[in-house]
């Protein structure tokens, strides 16, 4: 990034928007760095801890613009807790993901001074099928509590497990993991209905069965699909489970009403074998 950072605007004592010498715009935390500053002068670079370059100017003048509205220690509190789940989580995050949960965070933590909260309606998927980011968000809660004396409800740690989910995503947008979330769901009620039985989600059949709808979800959504090759293990699969062909084609039906989403005969493969194996009381 060369020697020289100058600053261009200063957002407290500990943030500040700096220019590289390609007149690349970073922004920059650390504490006490633009301490004494003004606009035009060099940062010093021994005080920078956390440098933010994002993908695109776009964003890093959204950020900018952000910053602008909200107190900036909302966005050192926001590197805190992704800091904290990138180790707890043992993944790394988009840079988008400091955008888009810093104007959460921060957005809520204004509600809660308010008496406002919002209610998740996918709290409990989220705690279903997301139970590690969750758990992180639980954690993420502390951490605001701790840093502002505010005690957000756990709504809240749906919604930041949300962001978690969606930041290891290369930048998929929300409405995608929340859509993924809802078709997701809506599957294992058909499944539930059809059998009339509660599916038992502590067992390893219940997680493969989650996750392999997770992935065909998004496969579909990017419009990847398996092709059709086997005509012949389909056919002995259908005959061979009839109960779990019946219910498989109701999901058939239900993501060609509800989502436009053609379903080819391999993934009816899966749907049947995995439906079969989640419902086997054995």
């Amino acid at each position: 990034m060369g020697e020289i950072l100058r600053i261009k605007k200063i957002f407290n004592n500990n943030v500040a928007l700096v220019e590289g010498p390609n007149r690349s715009e970073v922004i920059v935390i650390g504490k006490g760095l633009a301490y004494h500053k003004n606009p035009g002068e060099d940062i010093d670079l021994a005080r920078i801890e956390k440098t933010f370059v994002m993908e695109t100017k776009e964003l890093s003048e959204r950020l900018s613009t952000l910053l602008s509205e909200i107190p900036p220690e909302h966005l050192e509190l926001t590197d805190q807790i992704i800091r904290y789940a990138a180790s707890d989580l043992q993944t790394s995050f988009s840079n988008n993901i400091y955008l888009a949960l810093t104007d959460h965070i921060s957005y809520a933590i204004t509600r809660s001074a308010q008496g406002m909260s919002l209610k998740n309606a996918l709290l409990w998927e989220i705690q279903k099928f997301y139970p590690k980011e969750y758990q992180t968000a639980l954690h993420a809660l502390q951490i605001i509590e701790n840093k502002t004396g505010f005690t957000l409800p756990i709504d809240e740690a749906g919604f930041i497990a949300m962001h978690f989910v969606n930041g290891q995503q290369d930048g998929q947008e929300m409405e995608q993991t929340v859509l993924v979330t809802q078709m997701v769901q809506g599957i294992l009620n058909i499944v539930t209905l059809h059998y009339g039985i509660e599916l038992d989600e502590n067992s390893l059949n219940y997680s493969r069965f989650v996750t392999h709808l997770r992935y065909f979800s998004y496969r579909t959504m990017r419009n990847e699909t398996i092709p059709s090759e086997d005509d012949e293990l389909y056919k002995q699969v259908v005959s061979k489970y009839p109960e779990a062909f019946d219910c498989s084609e109701k999901v058939r039906t239900y993501l060609q009403e509800e989502y436009k989403i053609e379903t080819t005969e391999a993934e009816m493969v899966y749907f049947m074998l995995h439906i079969r194996r989640v419902t086997s009381r054995n």
